[in-house]
């Protein structure tokens, strides 16, 4: 069954309102531009919103499928409050940030006229889909759109072309931080990578998130980046977007830079561990290459590296990098143009 407007006339709101929950991280967010594109075509006459954190702002209209976001700050990667909803409830909530309950009841709690949600184990069998632990973050919620009539493909990544110009044209982006230790690589081998990048030729830049300087420090002061290559103190969202659009290539965990090089089309090195790239990793390309040694499950947000992440070597990593980045490799502009022809209709 589609979803569809209610008919009833909005004076004051001029739009029918549909909100959206997905306040999570920068990577959640960039998961999740297939269903919100889903949501945004099927739903054109629609003022959509939606709530994430306010540092996400700049980032949220960047993926082109919203018209306006609701701060929503949560503990953690808990759910947050939905307070500051502004006016009659929505017309539409759309639950894309977990299964249950804690966030349908947030959405529940605005007295929506539908709402879309996982539905929890107790309401079973009126729920139109299942929560799957194991699979992929962009296919689950393309699933979850789809079970309600809105067609959603997992492939539909990419990003429009930034409009700021990029502060390191061309130069390969290496980004060691991660929002918990356990997705962080240690530095003296990024150190290593970084040297034999440089060592090839290659123009070096790091970047690093807000609190992480100390790390972005240690790694320029171990690989002997010069002061102009260190891109500290986190970069606004449009700096980062143009910085990874035009690079040669990213190197970095399984964190937000990852996701924009998928988003933008750019090759990509993304080191694994504890959580697999059958579940987060970019979609399957020559373009990309995911480092992972399987082990028993990890916890994702642990206080020291995972095991799994840890057998990942150096040299792996330098390998990976360097052929990717072979002048023999596909021109780039042609593969990203390719990869932007993605079905927008699959039922």
């Amino acid at each position: 069954m589609t979803v569809t407007a209610p008919p009833e006339k909005r004076e004051k709101l001029g739009k029918p309102r549909l909100l959206v929950l997905r306040a999570l991280g920068l990577g959640d967010l960039l998961a999740a531009v297939p269903a919100l594109r889903g949501i945004r075509r099927t739903f054109p006459g629609h003022h959509i919103v939606l709530a994430l954190p306010a540092a996400l702002t700049e980032a949220a209209h960047a993926t082109g499928t919203v018209d306006d976001v609701l701060p929503a700050e949560a503990p953690g990667r808990g759910v947050p409050s939905l307070e500051h909803w502004p006016g009659p409830p929505p017309d539409l909530a759309i639950d894309l940030h977990g299964n249950g309950p804690a966030s349908r009841d947030a959405l529940a709690a605005l007295g929506p006229r539908r709402l879309l949600a996982f539905a929890h184990p107790d309401q079973a069998p009126r729920r139109p889909a299942d929560w799957r632990r194991d699979e992929h973050e962009r296919e689950r919620w393309c699933r979850f759109l789809r079970a309600y009539g809105i067609p959603a493909h997992p492939a539909d990544v990419r990003l429009p072309p930034p409009a700021t110009p990029s502060p390191a044209p061309g130069a390969v982006v290496v980004h060691p931080g991660a929002e918990s230790a356990a997705r962080r690589w240690p530095a003296e081998r990024y150190a290593e990578v970084v040297r034999r990048l440089r060592s090839g030729g290659h123009r070096v830049v790091l970047t690093g998130g807000p609190k992480e300087d100390d790390l972005v420090l240690d790694l320029a002061a171990r690989s002997g980046l010069p002061p102009r290559d260190v891109l500290r103190g986190g970069l606004p969202f449009g700096a980062l977007s143009a910085l990874v659009a035009d690079a040669a290539l990213v190197v970095s965990g399984d964190t937000g830079p990852a996701h924009l090089a998928v988003a933008h089309g750019t090759p990509s090195v993304t080191l694994f561990g504890p959580v697999p790239p059958h579940l987060w990793g970019p979609p399957p390309s020559p373009h990309h290459r995911v480092l992972w040694h399987p082990g028993p499950p990890g916890d994702p947000h642990g206080a020291a590296p995972d095991p799994q992440l840890l057998r990942i070597t150096a040299d792996e990593a330098a390998a990976a990098a360097l052929a990717l980045l072979r002048p023999d490799q596909s021109s780039a502009v042609a593969w990203r143009g390719d990869e932007s022809r993605v079905p927008t209709d699959r039922p």
